[in-house]
């Protein structure tokens, strides 16, 4: 019972201390912006993001010194991507995220009553069909098997993907989530295994086709560039800028959108990624 009472002091002397250090400051640092010192001694004011290892960090790391020159900079809390990035924006340890889509995003907003935001459109990375067996897809042969992504917007990029190349017939819909189940007809004979992206990758050999994500394809260290028909480039599914409402004017990320749309950056996609990833700006010719 005493050492119960000695920690509820400790504790009601913590709290009361934090109590006044808090007013005497007049909550002056609450809301003040983390900053950091450049190299050449310049303060930059920092914007705390997540995005994905391949491509999105590596084009983040591009543009910082353009971004430094607008007094930013981007500091990445994490690159190893998981279900609670939107969560982490939604709540305000981050100033935004760089990983998803616009369908993406309108989905986890229905599903979890959120209010997310796309601030920009960045680039585009096509989803793909490859094979180590084939060099192209009139070699796949009759009753081939094929895995593909199974989280719903994914799986029916897939699908689409495999309807446009003639290999199958999809029912009619509007939505943009799709399953196996929604196959109409098998134009060609396959076989098709559904699988978590993630682990595709890793059971490649396992089949004639595989269909992922590019990123997933890279950052596996394949070529992404080596595919039997991809999505077009004009596909709906650019990769985005997400914040929340309350942030879609702010300075610091008006300037790095501002940054990711020069053509300068695009030239870069395009170069670094050979054309596996698609910027959105257009270049001039």
């Amino acid at each position: 019972m005493k050492t119960k009472n000695i920690i509820a002091a400790a504790v009601a002397a913590t709290l009361i201390s934090a109590i006044f250090t808090s007013c005497g400051s007049e909550n002056s640092t609450l809301a003040a912006p983390a900053t950091k010192k450049a190299e050449n001694g310049k303060e930059l004011t920092v914007i705390k993001g997540l995005a994905d290892l391949t491509p999105h960090s590596e084009i983040l790391e591009y543009i910082e010194p353009a971004l430094n020159e607008k007094g930013y900079t981007v500091e990445l809390v994490s690159t190893a991507s998981d279900s609670t990035w939107n969560e982490k924006v939604e709540n305000g340890e981050v100033d935004f995220n760089y990983m998803q889509h616009e369908p993406y995003l309108k989905e986890w907003n229905e599903i979890n009553n959120g209010d997310l935001i796309n601030i920009g459109n960045i680039h585009v990375e096509p989803i793909a069909a490859y094979s180590e067996k084939y060099d192209s897809a009139d070699e796949v042969p009759d009753n081939a098997t094929i895995v593909i992504p199974n989280d719903a917007t994914n799986e029916y990029r897939a699908l689409r993907i495999l309807e446009q190349q003639g290999w199958i017939k999809l029912r009619q819909t509007e939505d943009i989530r799709a399953s196996v189940d929604d196959i109409e007809e098998f134009i060609k004979p396959i076989e098709i295994t559904e699988l978590d992206s993630i682990q595709i990758n890793t059971h490649i050999s396992e089949f004639d086709v595989y269909i992922n994500n590019t990123n997933k394809v890279i950052e596996a260290g394949l070529d992404a560039t080596k595919y039997l028909f991809r999505e077009g480039e004009d596909s709906p599914y650019a990769n985005i800028i997400v914040t929340t409402p309350d942030k879609k004017d702010d300075p610091g990320l008006k300037a790095l959108v501002e940054v990711l749309e020069t053509e300068d950056t695009a030239k870069f996609i395009i170069e670094k990624y050979n054309g596996a990833v698609v910027p959105v700006t257009k270049i001039s010719e």
